[in-house]
């Protein structure tokens, strides 16, 4: 499986810089990445900063959710069919909520081919001092980024005073206790500081990392083994807590051929029939993901 990694962070945030430090430090360990980068603007500016020799797919004029993920989708299938590569990094725009762009990569098209590791959040540390001065909107998207993170880095606090350095840590790490917070100039991580995440549970069989093992936004792959009735599995989606963001993946329900394509998010259910048989599996995104019992199946994790 391909390890996969997301950049998120606030516009001028660093997320480019980061990921040009992780390029190459990930060359010198004689790993080959591949990109996928996502740009607001109908140029690819950013792009241009990464080295001719690494595999590419950019997404101009839009956002990795929502309607973006069946583009993203496609990049990833032609990323994994047309080029060799061994780690996967993936540079959200700015205005991309994290939950989403974890959505659009965990696919069940790619369920046995990707490893989610985790989503790494640059916060500009001196915006983070001024977010009052931000839109409503605006802060709580920033605050979401942080809010998801598996891991922070505290950045440009070459910025800042040494009180201002801490307090700006103090209360990241108060407003998100899980994910490690790293202080950085220019985005500067240490490649083995992200190894040892692990924000996809695939069962009984995975190995909780140090960094890893208590984070809350995760992923679990389930697989079907037999047939539900719909209105049963609607009642159970219903009855879950608030902490599911998202499901999506291929249902099979009694009386029908095919599996049928299933969706959820932010409390909405969506079905659509397949015309032909697709793997019988779901993805589920939310906070401590791995002690929910999905109804009328014993886990096939």
């Amino acid at each position: 499986m391909k390890d996969v990694y997301l950049l998120s962070g606030f516009l001028g945030s660093g997320k480019t810089s980061l990921l040009s430090h992780l390029i190459e430090q990930m060359k010198e360990k004689g790993l080959k990445p591949a990109v996928i980068m996502n740009e607001l603007g109908k140029l690819p500016f950013d792009s241009r900063s990464v080295d001719e020799d690494v595999p590419i797919k950019e997404m101009l004029e839009g956002c990795i959710c929502c309607t973006g993920s069946e583009k993203m989708e496609a990049q990833l299938q032609m990323l994994l069919e047309g080029e060799v590569f061994d780690v996967l990094l993936i540079e959200t725009t700015g205005a991309a909520h994290p939950v989403e762009a974890m959505d659009a990569v965990l696919s069940p098209y790619f369920a046995n081919r990707l490893n989610m590791k985790g989503i790494i959040t640059v916060a500009d540390s001196k915006r983070w001092l001024e977010r009052d001065k931000m839109t409503p909107q605006t802060r709580m998207l920033f605050m979401e980024q942080i809010k998801h993170a598996h891991l922070i880095l505290a950045n440009k606090i070459d910025l800042l005073s040494e009180d201002e350095v801490a307090t700006v840590t103090m209360q990241i790490q108060g407003f998100n206790r899980h994910a490690p917070i790293i202080q950085t100039s220019n985005a500067k991580l240490p490649l083995n500081m992200i190894t040892g995440l692990e924000a996809t549970y695939h069962g009984q069989e995975v190995k909780q990392a140090a960094i890893g093992k208590q984070l809350t936004l995760s992923s679990r792959l389930h697989t079907f083994s037999e047939p539900v009735e719909k209105e049963v599995f609607e009642q159970w989606v219903k009855e879950l807590p608030d902490t599911v963001y998202r499901m999506k993946g291929y249902v099979p329900l009694v009386g029908y051929k095919n599996p049928f394509l299933f969706q959820y998010a932010y409390g909405m259910v969506q079905w659509l029939p397949e015309y032909i048989k697709m793997e019988p599996q779901i993805v589920i995104i939310g906070d401590q993901v791995e002690a929910i019992t999905v109804i009328g199946n014993t886990p096939n994790d």
